[in-house]
């Protein structure tokens, strides 16, 4: 069997890849988010994605590596991990009742046969209209500080997520269909990597 990395400490990450069958060993990047920049979200989830798994790659010798990253998009902004609670029901002020779409930049890499692949996934989030009762409470809870775009869709988040289009498991971290189609571009087939 051969060992899969996930080059992430989200743990919604790890347990949706566990509950597809996969035990990914975890190993943090320790890249700095703040000094990757790009011209477009896409480009920006992407961009960090790629560092991350570049970097634990780097440590290795053998093994399958992937690094994620999620932003979520509205007007062509992206935002990531609020860095307040403030910021945070600003935030679900500006999103409730609209549609965003949230971007996840995906990298697989084959450390030992030094194949790579990368893409982003993207599935639009409908956004409810909690009220400021409602908003404060669920920032409170300090969910929404803990993840890209303040929201949750498989937690207390979910709440105020009216519906998506596109792969739920993207917008909880990690896009199966999307990860399966890039092992097979470096020439892994997933049901290698079963547990």
């Amino acid at each position: 069997m051969t060992e899969f990395v996930l080059a992430s400490a989200s743990p919604a990450r790890l347990n949706v890849l566990r509950g597809a069958g996969l035990d990914p060993k975890v190993i943090v990047s320790g890249v700095d988010e703040t000094a990757i920049t790009a011209e477009t979200p896409e480009r920006l989830c992407l961009a960090l994605a790629e560092a991350k798994a570049a970097a634990v790659a780097a440590t290795l010798s053998h093994g399958i590596v992937l690094g994620c990253d999620s932003v979520l998009e509205l007007d062509g902004v992206a935002y990531g991990k609020p860095a307040s609670p403030e910021e945070a029901i600003a935030r679900w002020r500006m999103m409730r009742g609209r549609t965003g779409r949230l971007l996840t930049g995906h990298c697989v890499i084959d450390v030992a046969a030094g194949r790579r692949a990368s893409d982003v996934a993207a599935t639009l989030v409908r956004f409810g209209t909690p009220d400021d009762e409602e908003i404060a409470a669920y920032v409170a809870s300090g969910e929404p500080l803990r993840v890209a775009g303040a929201f949750t869709l498989d937690g207390l988040g979910g709440w105020f997520v009216d519906g998506i289009d596109g792969d739920h498991g993207n917008v909880i971290g990690v896009s199966l269909p999307l990860l399966r189609r890039l092992l097979a571009e470096i020439g892994v087939p997933v049901t290698r990597l079963w547990r």
